[in-house]
């Protein structure tokens, strides 16, 4: 598969509405610190843990957490078909880590009930950095940023591939860890634990752009 370059500057130079309304799901995982980072950009959020949940909603953020256990709950929930069939139409969501698994096409060491959602042409191995103690921190360079970012990488899955219309926005070695199709955002860090504000911007900007387009 071969990496497609687009234009995520004009994304971050975008004028974020200060109300935009995202939804975090809140299943399971780390999904109060994406809350608070949202909040702080200005963001109204609200917590996802049924498909009533996701009315009135612009863009949907999917944690870290466990992907296995996040499968099993998306699937119990009843919202798994329904994000599907948004993301299908261009609905923007953001994933990281385990929400990155789950937003994969393939996954190549899944359970063999683990669903995807599909949203990203990308193959990704779970844990493919390592195990917790193999956790570690690494400023990385993104696209369009004037300065690294710095990344904490926990229990990271490794992207192993991307599509054609993929677009790596940052990698740390010869891998992708940032990368973007579409109104689709995944990385394999957490940028929910540090102060740093800008790859939130990034997503919610294709909230906005993506709203103007597909008012409510």
């Amino acid at each position: 598969m071969q990496n497609a370059v687009g234009n995520t500057t004009k994304l971050l130079r975008s004028c974020v509405e200060p109300k935009l309304h995202i939804g975090v799901l809140a299943l399971q995982g780390a999904f109060a610190a994406h809350a608070q980072a949202l909040r702080d950009c200005g963001a109204e959020v609200r917590l996802v843990r049924t498909q009533e949940d996701l009315n009135g909603i612009q863009g949907l953020v999917i944690p870290g957490g466990e992907s296995t256990t996040m499968s099993n709950l998306l699937v119990a929930s009843g919202l798994s078909e329904v994000l599907k069939e948004r993301f299908q139409h261009g609905f923007p969501v953001f994933g990281t880590c385990a929400g990155m698994i789950m937003l994969a096409e393939t996954i190549l060491d899944g359970r063999a009930d683990q669903i995807s959602l599909g949203a990203l042409e990308l193959d990704v191995r779970r844990n493919g950095y390592g195990r917790q103690n193999d956790s570690f921190e690494q400023d990385i360079v993104v696209h369009s940023f004037e300065t690294p970012f710095h990344a904490l990488f926990i229990r990271a899955p490794v992207i192993e591939a991307v599509g054609s219309d993929v677009e790596v926005l940052a990698s740390w070695g010869d891998r992708p860890v940032l990368v973007r199709s579409g109104n689709a955002l995944a990385c394999s860090f957490h940028p929910e634990l540090v102060s740093d504000l800008r790859i939130h911007r990034i997503f919610l900007s294709l909230v906005e752009n993506f709203s103007v387009t597909n008012p409510r």
